[in-house]
């Protein structure tokens, strides 16, 4: 109650008006259910944020393997640049690189986005 009700309070000066020793506090019912869903939460944002990164990994090692194939061996700052290419864009250059007949295009692919 009294954090609804002074919200631009902070935890320690809660604890003072209340007169309730901070270690107590921790171990009551309510301060347990609020960590078991603040670790909820933080468990669901982390999943969300391991599937994109997955996702943007398996996508970036998919298009470099077909840009190795269409425009050959590709350089380490060209494989970093593309690495580093958000989803949205890697995307856009596998379906760009379809059309490619060689490095240059790449190349030109790579500046325009730039």
């Amino acid at each position: 109650m009294l954090v609804q009700r002074f919200p631009q309070l902070t935890e320690e000066q809660i604890m003072v008006i209340a007169g309730i020793p901070r270690e107590e506090i921790r171990h009551t019912r309510a301060v347990q259910d609020w960590l078991a869903e603040g670790r909820q939460e933080g468990l669901q944002e982390g999943l969300q944020e391991g599937r994109q990164e997955g996702r943007q990994e398996g996508e970036a090692a998919v298009t470099l393997r077909q840009l190795n194939r269409r425009c050959g061996p590709l350089s380490e700052v060209t494989t970093a640049q593309i690495q580093a290419l958000p989803l949205e864009e890697l995307e856009a250059l596998a379906d760009a690189l379809l059309d490619f007949q060689g490095p240059a295009d790449l190349t030109a692919w790579l500046a325009a986005i730039s």
